[in-house]
């Protein structure tokens, strides 16, 4: 068996790994540049993936409010890649990705946040090229060009006003990323670390007033490494800025006792996350190969915002991997153990999310 081929499926098995779960806070998508490391002189690839979280709590000592029931919608996230190498030194690439998202919903009219929503969606377009300096070390880079959208609607009876509703059109804001990369193609080893540039998105709020909401900067580093003839092992350690991360509209107020109304984030990251994968790949024939995966957030013990529910996570997944005649299909599934959370009323405990997902490419 060709141990160099090996790079590719263990590429293939940690790129459908990284679409099947929300990482960190508000992300559903990692670093689009691995793309630029996919062998042949054109390569196109469309991955879809399907997440199917249950999060649930019950109100804290105190709170005169019945359980939230599951807050978590379930939701649907697609990937177009196209590289082409324009000759032995360079490579182009464009992608086009959802990168964060959310969908959250109080149901239950006996939560404290009953009838309570938020939703977030993106589009980002990012155009990469690499430089192969020599035949260990490359350097690549490029800019994404980013669209950031959103509604929420909070009833509580500690806001104000309440029911307290915004809507925003989708705001595009321009940003980079960078990174190096080292390779020992004899034992398909590689190591790459890619920074992506924060971007700062603008709003108003229902006044007319100006509101920033910030999508942080971050920091990943991607290795892999044949550890025999059939056998690879790759992996991928992620931080992001997510304590920089809050929605804060100028006309929405938080009611607190003994101080009154005060200007409080709808919601926020509490602190800065990293986000650990694991995984072994082999290769069983010349068409078929399989993978599995672990991945791990710490669970921070931070009070979490009330459309969030969740801090940390471990999850376990599989996929596999089938290719013919320049057609490369890979498959997975996921089950991620949700780290139990406490937000300011509620107490969200034992949850955790099905995801599946689907790559297909092509290379010509």
């Amino acid at each position: 068996m060709n141990l160099k081929k090996n790079v590719t499926l263990g590429a293939s098995a940690l790129a459908i790994s990284a679409t099947m779960v929300a990482a960190g806070e508000i992300e559903r998508r990692g670093d689009p540049s691995q793309i630029l490391f996919q062998k042949g002189k054109n390569y196109l690839e469309f991955s879809a993936a399907f997440v199917n979280p249950s999060v649930s709590g019950v109100a804290l000592p105190g709170i005169p409010a019945g359980p939230t029931g599951n807050i978590t919608n379930s939701y649907k996230s697609y990937a177009l890649g196209y590289k082409h190498e324009l000759n032995e030194r360079v490579s182009l690439a464009f992608v086009i990705d959802e990168p964060i998202g959310a969908s959250v919903s109080y149901a239950s009219p006996l939560a404290f946040f009953g009838g309570s929503s938020a939703e977030i969606s993106s589009i980002a377009y990012t155009g990469l090229a690499k430089y192969q300096v020599n035949d260990r070390f490359s350097v690549y880079g490029g800019l994404r060009f980013i669209g950031v959208d959103g509604a929420v609607t909070v009833v509580s009876p500690a806001s104000a006003p309440s029911p307290y509703s915004l809507s925003v059109n989708k705001d595009y804001q321009l940003g980079y990323l960078a990174g190096v990369a080292y390779e020992i193609p004899d034992i398909a080893f590689r190591i790459a670390a890619t920074y992506e540039s924060k971007t700062e998105h603008d709003f108003r709020d229902n006044t007319g007033s100006p509101f920033q909401v910030e999508i942080p900067k971050s920091f990943t580093l991607h290795a892999q490494s044949g550890i025999s003839a059939n056998t690879l092992l790759f992996g991928s350690v992620k931080w992001r800025e997510w304590s920089k991360f809050k929605i804060q509209p100028g006309d929405f107020f938080s009611l607190v006792p003994g101080v009154g109304a005060v200007n409080t984030p709808i919601a926020r990251g509490t602190s800065d996350i990293w986000t650990y994968e694991v995984g072994i790949a082999h290769s069983f024939s010349e068409s078929w190969s399989g993978a599995a995966t672990i991945g791990y957030e710490k669970d921070l013990g931070d009070i979490v915002g009330n459309f969030s529910g969740r801090d940390g996570y471990v999850s376990y997944g599989l996929a596999a991997i089938y290719e013919v005649d320049g057609w490369k299909v890979t498959t997975g599934v996921r089950y991620i153990d949700i780290g139990d959370a406490d937000t300011s009323v509620s107490s969200f405990t034992e949850n955790d999310a099905i995801s599946a997902g689907i790559k297909v490419g092509y290379t010509f």
